[in-house]
């Protein structure tokens, strides 16, 4: 492996201009952003960009040096293949530095038709060993892949070492239950999940009722939680509700956390990490900017001190503000029994 003579990549969410400007300005060196439908996995109401804020959002960053990835991570269903390819065929005319794509099939489109446009696999593509992204590189020439967050430390380097493409991973924020924005409960409850409407717990059925036992969330008429009057409520969504199993109520399938890689970022650099990831395009600006600014930080401190890096105190006082549910885990970078 060569020296590196640069950090890793800082990609920022953009899950409206707003953000986007907040990212680029607090030191992102990439942002990410979708368009107002399906065709990517964070399509909540009043988000994501329409002709008009893409185009002044990508005039912004890339006239500041700063790259620009447009999301297209969905599954088109059976029938509805055009309007993902439309998409790919609008992030082109956009002008856009890469897709980021998790279909096979719209993988093929873009690598074809756009032959120009850069093409990252999305952690939705759910890639977890370098045979599945080598495939990809040979097949429809990607030039970097988003690692799903279920990997230890040791396997993301065993996978860098023999991949052919840039391995990005994720550095801060909520966690998906599993198999990668695959979730299925969504549907169970709404008929809609991020691959059929390119969202989880769509807004139009979410309902907040206030009762004497506290204020619930119910999604679909589903009863997900109830917060004590005096107790923080997050966005209510399936895997992160409290349910009575066995007499006893608790998170059953996922306590509410945030992913923070500062402790281990030497040792994602010296792995050989192309990219960091900030999840959360459905958050503020004001979450964006504090993020980046935290990140851009620490990821710069850590490439300049490796070994002598530490994690100072503001750096994690500031992102445990900003966690879910004020917890905050290494997730699967942190598996010794691997």
């Amino acid at each position: 492996m060569q020296p590196r003579t640069r950090p890793p990549e800082l990609v920022c969410p953009a899950g409206s201009l707003p953000a986007l400007k907040a990212a680029v300005d607090h030191g992102a060196d990439a942002v990410y952003l979708g368009l107002k439908d399906a065709t990517n996995a964070r399509n909540f109401a009043g988000l994501n960009f329409d002709v008009a804020s893409a185009r002044e959002g990508i005039r912004y960053a890339q006239s500041r040096g700063r790259r620009v990835l447009m999301a297209i991570n969905t599954y088109p269903q059976a029938g509805q293949t055009k309007q993902w390819q439309t998409a790919v065929d609008t992030a082109a005319d956009w002008g856009v530095d890469a897709v980021i794509l998790a279909d096979l099939g719209l993988m093929r489109y873009a690598c074809r038709t756009h032959p120009g446009l850069a093409r990252h696999l999305s952690v939705q593509g759910s890639a977890t060993n370098y045979e599945a992204i080598n495939f990809c590189r040979h097949q429809f020439g990607i030039a970097r892949a988003v690692l799903p967050r279920v990997l230890s430390l040791s396997q993301v380097e065993h996978l860098i070492q023999h991949a052919e493409a840039e391995i990005e991973v994720f550095g801060f924020g909520s966690l998906c239950v599993m198999v990668e924005g695959r979730c299925l409960l969504s549907s169970y409850a709404t008929g809609e999940s991020p691959n059929t409407a390119g969202v989880c717990s769509p807004a139009k059925s979410v309902r907040w009722e206030p009762t004497p036992e506290g204020m619930e969330a119910r999604l679909a008429g589903v009863l997900i939680d109830r917060y004590a009057a005096d107790e923080p409520a997050g966005y209510p969504t399936l895997c992160k509700g409290r349910f009575e199993v066995a007499e006893e109520t608790y998170y059953a399938l996922e306590e509410p956390t945030s992913l923070n890689v500062l402790a281990v970022l030497p040792q994602l650099i010296e792995i050989g990490v192309a990219a960091v990831k900030v999840e959360g395009r459905q958050r503020s600006p004001a979450y964006v900017a504090e993020v980046t600014r935290t990140l851009r930080a620490a990821i710069d401190a850590a490439f300049a001190e490796r070994q002598r890096f530490h994690v100072k105190a503001s750096w994690s006082l500031q992102l445990a503000k900003l966690s879910e549910g004020q917890q905050q885990t290494l997730g699967a970078y942190n598996r010794p029994w691997k």
